[in-house]
């Protein structure tokens, strides 16, 4: 699972569709039907009809931006990123204030890892519409990519002021903090993210983690369950329960839990946490 962009791209879309019908009225009616049958073909899950449209609306019309948007988030939506990038950017030439053209520009290259050309069009974005969130929010996560921990945290606090119920803003500024080892205020941003949304795994994770840097492991073990308990093939949920397990002096448990990581992240090729958790299973046996 790839949280850290959930909010961008599922807003995104929704946003997209919204916004389509004012558009229309500057260009070809013929190009505007084509991206209106577009529109449609996304809302039935009909990607490549969609593209096809759009292009057609493109041909008809080459200024409709409206039209290279859309084609762009169809792109993304099939993880084509350049084909992405490339209409986004095109979007921006045919109308140079389209801010989502630039957010999303930004979060395509961020995918790319194309993480300074990203930071420049995000950049734009803010400048053109300083309150919109989802505009910090992928700023903050090309910033956070760079390293540039101080800079991504007020991104990402801007965001959370003006987006206040997107939850994966809260999660980012609770990753942040646990990076900073400001725990109380990483349980505080993880406490809303769930509050938001009960359904999110890695934020309760998140929390256990929290719980386990402050000496709670009882704690921490709720929320690594709960985090098992939506995500099933979560390995980092069922090895870090292992380790509040040992913590707590429950070592039979503790093997069986730390077994299942291991199992999962055989299955999943990750050898570096194969070696971890093999290491902390002989650790527990005589």
């Amino acid at each position: 699972m790839n949280l850290g962009h959930r909010y961008g791209v599922s807003l995104l879309l929704a946003l997209s569709l919204a916004a389509s019908k004012p558009a229309f009225a500057q260009g070809n009616r013929n190009a505007e039907a084509a991206v209106e049958q577009g529109v449609i073909h996304v809302q039935q899950g009909q990607l490549d009809a969609a593209i096809a449209s759009f292009q057609s609306a493109i041909a008809l019309d080459p200024t409709l931006s409206i039209a290279h948007y859309n084609l762009g988030l169809a792109y993304r939506e099939q993880r084509q990123m350049q084909s992405a990038a490339d209409a986004f950017w095109q979007a921006t030439q045919a109308d140079p204030n389209f801010t989502m053209a630039y957010v999303n520009l930004g979060a395509a290259l961020l995918d790319g890892g194309n993480v300074t050309q990203a930071e420049s069009y995000l950049q734009r974005a803010v400048s053109l519409e300083p309150q919109l969130g989802l505009a910090h929010y992928n700023l903050g996560l090309v910033q956070r990519r760079q390293s540039k921990l101080v800079e991504a945290l007020e991104s990402f606090k801007s965001a959370a002021e003006y987006s206040p119920q997107a939850p994966e803003v809260h999660y980012q500024i609770g990753l942040l903090y646990i990076q900073d080892s400001q725990l109380e205020g990483a349980i505080q941003a993880l406490e809303t993210a769930v509050s938001i949304d009960n359904n999110y795994p890695e934020a309760y994770y998140s929390l256990g983690i929290a719980y386990l840097g402050k000496g709670s492991p009882e704690t921490a073990l709720g929320h690594f369950d709960r985090s098992i308990a939506l995500f099933p093939t979560f390995g980092h949920a069922y090895y870090s329960k292992g380790v509040a397990l040992v913590q707590l002096g429950r070592t039979d448990e503790a093997e069986q839990v730390l077994q299942q990581a291991l199992n999962l992240y055989i299955n999943q090729g990750r050898g570096e946490w194969v070696a971890n958790t093999q290491a902390q299973l002989d650790g527990l046996r005589p």
